[in-house]
């Protein structure tokens, strides 16, 4: 039987937010938008080309501005 293995994707960009040397915050919506989808879930880093620590980061900056009514948690059907 042959064993299956994961492949490991790496991006070719660098991350934006090490890039400019800043971290994502739950006030600043355009760089929020980087991580939000069209139905405005959460998008995975394979998609938005963010490195691990930022999308920890952006996550946690975008759950905070759902929170303070700053982002919407859906988009309207």
């Amino acid at each position: 039987m042959i064993k299956k293995t994961k492949k490991i994707r790496k991006s070719h960009k660098p991350c934006p937010f090490c890039v400019k040397k800043v971290d994502p915050v739950y006030s600043d919506l355009e760089s929020l938008s980087v991580g939000i989808s069209v139905k405005k879930r959460i998008v995975s880093r394979w998609t938005t080309g963010v490195c691990e620590k930022h999308q920890l980061r952006l996550a946690r900056a975008i759950k905070r501005a759902r929170h303070l009514a700053l982002l919407p948690f859906v988009d309207k059907i």
